[in-house]
């Protein structure tokens, strides 16, 4: 099964759609078919019995153009990986697909209008002005009314003659049997400009015959030319507000391609030469200066430099690259120089993929739209027979000619399809965008409606709330020894080891500055520890002798008891804390002395509380899915606020445990896309946690660039936001509709006496559809996080019967599960502080605050605002207010308040 992408020509309307739908569902061996209003796009789903031709056929048989765009990959880079080597091909199916998304449509409704305004202007002069008001006119007209009617005749053929595009694609649509909007508009403007030629040449008759009377009687009873031409003019200038607006909504898609450099520095036989970006190919080493883009992923080489990845991710700070390092086409080097080597190029590189995901999602219609797309199939139809039914009862009422026509027009004209083709397609791209440029990738539009109905939400522990890595979190030294001592000791014994413990170990020593001393005699003793000799004034405890070396030992207490040393029942209490905290404690001594504990844990993720107290004010159940003991998990869910935990899972298991949840309520599992990718596949919505080149497409559908929790409550507000959207939208044009054409059909006359002018119908016909596309706009003005809050959308879903006791668990003490809500709600205030800063000026002097207070022991995370002037630090443990001040006062800026 592939796919393939068409653009379609000749469609206005849902009805247009809808026709085009139907006649390529027809063609054997098409298995599912999207057809795009708001792009003038089809994506379609075949088998190999199905060919091109054949579909592009069936188009035109139906009365519309298609032709095959790109490769026909169905996304906004209309390429497949297996060209992206030929750099033609690639830069001919981009400016394709770039052209594609342009905006042709603005300019020819100005030129349309324009004319049509040039025309009509005159001719309401003549029919209003003069007729009317007396205004005066020619000689030649005045006082002659088969004059000022062929006049009239002329400038509304004129008009008609500028818009023929109404009446070729309406009546082309229903000699296909495909009637549509430009049919209904073609149906009541020329309904009215026949009528009132038929009436000027019965004029002529009592003309000749000298019948003045009979002539200014036929004139005074009603010419419709003024109002065929206002009614094509109006609906003209509905367009062109629906084509500015429509242009708006793939300004995303739009800009994402603009992000794409268009040259490349390269190194080829030792000198850098200048080539376009798409000629650039896998493992050509390439260089980057200040202030421009990547021209493709690669890694980095020499260099360090900070780059800007606000593209790719949202997030608008740099991140630090040097050797080794990943970079992402289009991101932007800021400082250094960069010398990297290609990786990924053309359509392979993270950027592409990214604009394919927004296309395909854009291409594709949420399961809301069918409700649209049925209404559509029969909707001018039953326009027209409500047209004709309302005609031939007032004619047999008032035997009016004129009146019975005038309300037929009406109904015709304020009819709009469009407003219920548009309801869908306009805000699933606006919301597909905005995700886009936050960061968060929704793979289609069936995807961005079913993550607002999640009810569940679950989250795999190591990379998604926490860090993935093991860091340092306490350093407990024993009494008369101090902490650098002690890392000191520590870090030359895990230099040599390959454990992740020892990595995190060695990381904080060199955050801290201290340089290990020289270990000898390094022995790893698995499942124990290690051990090694020391230099005793390496070392650094008060007292040691300085001559000799001493054996260092670092380890479980086992380990240290079967070596001889005694271990203090406050050091001892203190590592059954911290393994009730989640954590790792490691002991270590030197020299027959116990030197203290250092705690190891993988930690929490600075958004992770917060994300998970988001989701339950949105009335969704997080739960916290891991392979750690329970005694672990449930000291992590404990900080994190979770009541329900499922622990002891190894990766098979995962997705058992997903298919369990699924029983009460939709599901969404949140993890790195790679070992959770069944458990993703598995579950109602699957989110992939994974930032640049190692996001993971195949499994899930939504994509969470920046790597964090919060962004998976993020896109659930953004997807209930988008459906909000579209039931605003389907509701405005079902409201329209059934309001607007009885009042149309005269439903009011009986009664209070009021009709519907024929050109007020197409006023308001135009703007209807325009109402649509500015409230789908509104979208961009949507705040994924840090808006108003409110009320839980919904109560929150009951813990599922298999979790509830693994939930009751969660705490460690029948004391413990006594706290009340206010207590725990205090402690939570308390871990956090705010300390007003002053003399920031951009975002390098907000990430250089962000260190210094990040730096601070006890200070788990800090979230600096430019705008508020402002840091909130998160804390692992009280730190005082004049330390954090320090902090700020010796970055370089001026400390406020703490609060």
């Amino acid at each position: 099964m592939t796919e393939r992408k068409f653009s379609i020509t000749g469609m206005s309307c849902a009805a247009c759609s809808a026709r085009v739908d139907r006649a390529v569902r027809g063609v054997p061996g098409v298995e599912e078919v999207q057809v795009n209003l708001l792009t003038n796009s089809m994506l379609v789903s075949l088998d190999d019995s199905a060919s091109e031709a054949e579909i592009c056929g069936a188009v035109e048989k139906a009365g519309y153009g298609a032709r095959p765009m790109g490769a026909g990959e169905g996304s906004g880079t209309a390429v497949r990986s297996s060209i992206s080597s030929d750099a033609a091909s690639f830069r001919a199916a981009s400016q394709e697909a770039r052209e594609a998304l342009e905006d042709h449509e603005t300019p020819e409704m100005k030129r349309r209008l324009s004319a049509s305004l040039a025309l009509l202007l005159p001719l309401l002069y003549i029919s209003m002005g003069h007729v009317m008001w007396r205004w005066p006119v020619p000689p030649l007209l005045y006082g002659n009314p088969l004059a000022i009617a062929l006049a009239e005749l002329l400038l509304a053929g004129l008009v008609m003659i500028v818009n023929r595009k109404f009446f070729v694609n309406g009546f082309r649509g229903a000699v296909h049997g495909g009637a549509n909007m430009d049919t209904l508009v073609a149906m009541g403007s020329g309904a009215g400009f026949l009528y009132s030629t038929a009436l000027f040449f019965r004029m002529t008759a009592p003309a000749m015959a000298g019948k003045a009377e009979a002539v200014h009687a036929l004139f005074r009873s009603g010419l419709y030319f003024e109002s065929s031409a206002m009614i094509l003019t109006l609906i003209t200038v509905g367009k062109l507000l629906e084509a500015r607006s429509k242009g708006r909504t793939t300004d995303a898609i739009r800009g994402l391609m603009d992000m794409t450099p268009k040259e490349a520095h390269v190194l080829r036989d030792g000198e850098l030469v200048t080539i376009p970006a798409a000629e650039i190919m896998a493992g050509d080493v390439f260089v980057v200066r200040p202030g421009e883009s990547f021209p493709a992923d690669g890694r980095v080489l020499e260099g360090e430099s900070a780059v800007n990845e606000a593209a790719l991710t949202g997030e608008s700070l740099p991140v630090d690259k040097a050797a080794g390092d990943s970079v992402s086409a289009a991101t932007i080097n800021q400082n250094g120089a960069l010398t990297c080597e290609a990786v990924r190029v053309g359509a392979d590189t993270t950027l592409q993929k990214i604009i394919e995901m927004v296309s395909n999602a854009a291409a594709t219609k949420a399961p809301i739209a069918k409700i649209a797309d049925r209404v559509s199939g029969v909707f001018v139809p039953a326009v027209m027979l409500i047209a004709l039914a309302d005609f031939l009862i007032w004619m047999a009422m008032r035997g009016d000619i004129g009146f019975a026509l005038g309300r037929a027009i009406s109904i015709l004209v304020i009819s709009c399809p469009c407003a219920l083709g548009l309801a869908t397609p306009v805000a699933i791209m606006v919301g597909t965008g905005l995700g886009a440029r936050n960061g968060i990738l929704f793979k289609t539009a069936a995807s961005l409606e079913a993550t607002g109905r999640v009810r569940y939400i679950v989250f795999d522990k190591t990379g998604t709330l926490t860090e993935g890595r093991p860091r340092v979190t306490d350093i407990v030294p024993s009494l008369g020894v101090a902490e650098s001592d002690l890392l000191a000791a520590a870090a030359a014994l895990e230099a040599k080891s390959e454990h992740p413990l020892a990595a995190a170990i060695r990381e904080r020593a060199e955050e801290d500055g201290i340089v290990p001393a020289e270990l000898s005699g390094f022995r790893a003793l698995p499942g124990h520890g290690v051990c090694g000799l020391l230099p005793a004034a390496g070392a650094g405890i008060s007292g040691a002798e300085n001559a000799g070396a001493s054996e260092a030992v670092g380890g479980n207490p086992a380990l240290l008891r079967e070596r001889g040393i005694v271990l203090d029942d406050r050091l001892l209490k203190k590592g059954e804390a911290l393994s009730g905290e989640g954590k790792t404690p490691l002991y270590f001594a030197s020299g027959g002395r116990l030197l203290g504990i250092i705690a190891v844990a993988d930690v929490i993720r600075g958004d992770s509380r917060e994300a998970i107290r988001e989701l339950k004010e949105m009335g969704v159940q997080p739960i916290m899915l891991t392979g750690d003991n329970a005694r672990t998990a449930r000291a992590i869910g404990k900080q994190l606020g979770l009541e329900a935990i499922v622990s002891d899972v190894l990766p098979d298991g995962k997705e058992a445990v997903i298919r369990q949840i699924q029983e009460y309520g939709s599901t969404a599992m949140v993890g790195d896309g790679i070992n959770d990718s069944p458990a993703l596949t598995r579950a109602d919505i699957g989110m992939a946690i994974g930032a640049g080149a190692d996001i993971a497409i195949d499994a899930a559908d939504v994509v969470l660039m920046k790597s964090t929790a919060a962004d998976a409550a993020g896109a659930i507000r953004l997807s209930r936001q988008v459906i909000r959207n579209i039931r605003e939208n389907l509701f405005w044009a079902f409201f329209y509709n059934a309001i607007c054409i009885p009042v149309a059909a005269g439903a009011l006359i009986p009664r209070f006496g009021i009709t519907l002018n024929p050109m007020l119908g197409a006023a308001a016909m135009s703007l209807s559809s325009f109402c649509v596309v500015t409230n789908a706009l509104r979208l961009n003005l949507f705040k994924l996080h840090g808006g108003r809050r409110g009320a839980a959308s919904s109560a929150l879903p009951e813990i599922p019967a298999f979790l509830r006791e693994t939930a009751g668990e969660n705490t460690d003490t029948k004391e413990e599960k006594k706290e009340t809500k206010e207590e725990i709600e205090k402690e939570e205030v308390q871990m956090q502080k705010e300390i007003k800063v002053g003399g920031m000026m951009c975002q390098h002097c907000v990430a250089h605050v962000k260190e210094a207070l990040e730096k601070l022991e006890g200070v788990s995370s800090a979230a600096v605002s430019l705008e508020n002037g402002a840091a909130v630090v998160t804390l692992e443990r009280d730190v005082p207010a004049e330390l954090l001040r320090q902090a700020v006062t010796e970055a370089g800026y001026k400390a406020g308040d703490v609060k």
